[in-house]
């Protein structure tokens, strides 16, 4: 399941950003610029062209796992992704993380809120979606419920990719 996963996420998300479809390899890489904590004012390390460069493999590689995944689950030898159990304290650190990852998405200058913000039912479901993948994602991981974690990783992703192909462009960390 995970290559099926894996392979249809970088597949879409590597074309998406190869080709540069409605501007999307910028609005990706100014988010990432914007998310990088303790970056100061600093120029991006990495420009444009070597996210799409990078892309451009993943546009490559994802077709061929996608096919390997659906090989597998076509002879049956699919396997459910079992996660290791967790203790206490992975539990309250991945909290922590999932809680500032989300805070700073969600803040008055933050992606998420930036998407919320531009009013379409297609952005704010998106923001949302992306929201609650990361939650679910993170509660699944801690309940050990390995067999989900690829579709709300895939939801997260498919909501990420809708954002980055239709979100509203000019915002403070956009350039």
């Amino acid at each position: 399941m995970y290559s099926l996963v894996w392979g249809a996420f970088a597949t879409t998300l590597g074309w998406v950003l190869a080709t540069d479809v409605r501007g999307a390899a910028h609005r990706f890489h100014a988010f990432t610029h914007a998310a990088t904590p303790f970056r100061g004012s600093g120029a991006p390390v990495v420009g444009v062209g070597f996210l799409r460069l990078v892309a451009g493999i993943f546009a490559l590689i994802g077709p061929i796992v996608l096919v390997s995944g659906l090989l597998d689950l076509w002879r049956g030898e699919a396997e459910g992704f079992r996660s290791p159990p967790v203790s206490g304290w992975f539990v309250l650190v991945e909290a922590v993380i999932v809680g500032a990852v989300l805070w700073s998405a969600w803040r008055r200058s933050g992606f998420l809120r930036r998407q919320w913000g531009a009013g379409s039912v297609l952005w704010r479901t998106a923001a949302a979606g992306v929201t609650a993948s990361v939650g679910v994602f993170a509660a699944l991981l801690a309940l050990g419920w390995g067999t989900w974690l690829p579709a709300a990783w895939l939801l997260g992703g498919l909501c990420g990719i809708t954002l980055l192909l239709s979100g509203p462009t000019g915002g403070p960390s956009d350039g």
